[in-house]
């Protein structure tokens, strides 16, 4: 049992209280404050203090909240709609809209590794995107 004072642990208490603990809760705590004061000691050798309102996008990202249950639910019912609405096309038409859309890759990649021209892979996404939109609205 090793012997701790949490006035050196918590802020919130003003005056100096020792109790017992077993060492692996000591250590622990221990390992805790060196972990806290090693980051204190990186942002302030890096100079890694940031204003919000400086325009490079940290004030957004710290802006972000964690998304409800009804809007994960929502998202996941507007994935299940979008990829029945891909599934219900073509094989070819399908994976074409999905190498575009989902994975980016331009229609020159997509006609280079199917071995067609250019204007028919963007015909058939084109297409593609349409007839989504037509079964969506139908269904949904």
């Amino acid at each position: 049992m090793t012997t701790i004072n949490l006035k050196d642990f918590y802020y919130w208490y003003i005056q100096d209280q020792f109790i017992e603990v077993a060492d692996e809760v000591a250590e622990a705590l221990t390992a805790s404050r060196r972990q806290e004061a090693a980051y204190v000691e990186r942002a302030r050798y890096n100079k890694a203090y940031y204003s919000l309102d400086c325009d490079d996008g940290i004030e957004y990202s710290a802006c972000q909240h964690e998304p409800s249950p009804q809007e994960l639910l929502d998202r996941k019912e507007m994935f299940f709609r979008l990829w029945n609405a891909l599934n219900s096309l073509p094989e070819l038409q399908g994976r074409r809209v999905d190498a575009h859309l989902i994975l980016g890759k331009s229609y020159r990649e997509i006609a280079r590794e199917e071995g067609v021209d250019k204007s028919a892979v963007r015909c058939s996404v084109l297409c593609g995107i349409k007839r989504m939109k037509k079964y969506l609205r139908e269904n949904f």
